[in-house]
């Protein structure tokens, strides 16, 4: 894995869990549809557990150190929160990919 593909799975995570959050909660709570978060909440699960292994694969490889890390998991719980990751700390880190 390279910067480039921390950074598109690092979008699709943060849209997963937008859509869950302001689409398929909303059909669940206010029109009665629960199928929608079953669906969006398993994509948007196995895209967590994969964003964050591979933020622990980054921080090894790129020697992120203990504080980017813990910044990156927790980027993952915040609504848009990999997507501003991803404009401070991965800069730095494409310079070091290539």
């Amino acid at each position: 894995m390279n910067a480039t593909h921390f950074k598109w799975l690092g979008y699709t995570e943060g849209m997963s869990f937008l859509l869950l959050l302001l689409i398929a909660m909303p059909l669940k709570y206010l029109a009665g549809m629960p199928l929608a978060v079953s669906i969006v909440g398993a994509a948007h699960g196995f895209l967590f557990v994969a964003y964050v292994a591979a933020a622990v694969y980054m921080a090894w490889r790129f020697n992120w150190g203990f504080k980017v890390l813990v910044l990156a998991v927790m980027a993952s719980v915040i609504p848009f929160g990999p997507f501003l990751l991803e404009k401070r700390v991965l800069p730095s880190t494409e310079k070091t990919s290539n």
